[in-house]
């Protein structure tokens, strides 16, 4: 095995030790800033209450690319059921079992390595290389990458090429790659009836049953058609509850919670004022309390989609398809600052599971693709 390949299973390996549950980082960001800074890097912390992020640059220049993402991962599940402890890495047939193998502490570390050869071979590169590390992205996404926008925003930071390294493939390192998510909108109703018996429903309003009609017509809208890129909306009703856990008592009220992904072809004001308005015809007493926890974001076929799109066609032989399917990422944050944005990483069949795992071969893959890439914008 190439030096290449230990230094990035070394590294991954350090990483995935760490206990870092979200949005606990658990001492990952010091493991990479220590190698950030060896390589010259100047690294600023950005700490935002229980979240740790790390902000770190190389070099300076008309063009900046940054590797963003992110040190926490989600519960483990039953660790019986694992092959080994998940945060006592393993290897089995040249595969990496552990927690984050795939998501994402695998393409953190390709991408460190990736930069420490980039760096080392082309000092002066002209353009700016930077990091964007936070430890919170699967949690609540509240004081990690969208603080760090927001302060970066302020200073007026020029951000030109993103890739974030979620893991994004679906059988071979770089077949699929996002340019664009969807966006995400919550809905928190509560609609209002009159408590009763249940032997006198006259004497009562039973919410549930009024809300019904309603509910169903959401469930079935059509909202759009979708296109090439993005999936058509879609809405999913994830929470419903109504009664007092007795069976003689008509409920007073009903809560009902429903989540929309929608691309740009849709705002989050049309999707709002379409759902009031079938409410009102139905002539519900509601208060819906909205939570907009994305914006749809798209990135053109410009510049860096082509350089990935060749960069992985070079290593690969294969030709990406491009999707923006899926949950949402700190994507949403970053375009903010008007990056064009790439996500590209590791195969995703495993993450979130027990046995999380990914192939050796693919980190070092993963890290020349993210080294060609540097050098195809910022050299």
């Amino acid at each position: 095995m190439c030096k290449t390949s230990c230094s990035i299973l070394q590294l991954t390996k350090k990483l995935i030790e760490r206990h870092s549950l979200s949005p606990n980082d658990a001492g990952c960001q010091k493991i990479i800033i220590k190698r950030l800074q060896a390589l010259g890097f100047i690294v600023e912390l950005m700490p935002f209450e229980d979240t740790q992020n790390v902000w770190a640059w190389h070099g300076s220049g008309e063009n900046t690319l940054v590797f963003a993402g992110h040190t926490d991962v989600v519960p483990t599940g039953d660790i019986r059921k694992w092959y080994s402890p998940p945060f006592e890495p393993i290897v089995r047939n040249g595969i990496l079992y552990g927690r984050g193998a795939a998501d994402m502490k695998g393409a953190l570390a390709a991408s460190v390595v990736a930069a420490e050869r980039f760096v080392t071979q082309n000092p002066h590169h002209r353009g700016r290389l930077a990091f964007l590390i936070t430890s919170d992205e699967e949690s609540s996404a509240r004081n990690g990458t969208v603080k760090v926008v927001d302060l970066l925003m302020d200073r007026q930071e020029k951000l030109d090429f993103c890739i974030i390294g979620e893991p994004t493939s679906n059988h071979q390192v770089g077949d699929t790659i996002k340019n664009g998510r969807r966006g995400s909108l919550t809905a928190n109703v509560l609609i209002h009836g009159i408590q009763g018996h249940v032997a006198y429903p006259h004497l009562a309003h039973n919410p549930f049953h009024h809300a019904m009609d309603a509910l169903y017509e959401l469930i079935k809208m059509k909202w759009d058609q979708g296109d090439s890129l993005f999936p058509p909306t879609t809405l999913q009703i994830t929470n419903i509850h109504a009664g007092t856990n007795k069976n003689n008592v008509i409920p007073g009220k009903l809560y009902v919670q429903f989540n929309l992904r929608f691309g740009p072809s849709l705002t989050d004001e049309m999707i709002r004022q379409k759902v009031e308005s079938i409410m009102n015809h139905y002539n519900l007493c509601y208060h819906i309390d909205w939570e907009l926890s994305a914006q749809p974001f798209f990135t053109h076929r410009g510049k860096l989609v082509e350089v990935v799109i060749q960069t992985v066609q070079h290593y690969q032989n294969i030709i990406p398809s491009l999707e923006a399917t899926g949950g949402t990422s700190d994507g949403r944050f970053i375009a903010l600052l008007g990056a064009q944005i790439v996500e590209l990483g590791l195969i995703n069949n495993s993450i979130h599971k027990i046995n999380e795992c990914v192939r050796i071969t693919d980190l070092r893959i993963l890290s020349y693709i993210y080294q060609r890439i540097m050098e195809n914008l910022i050299l």
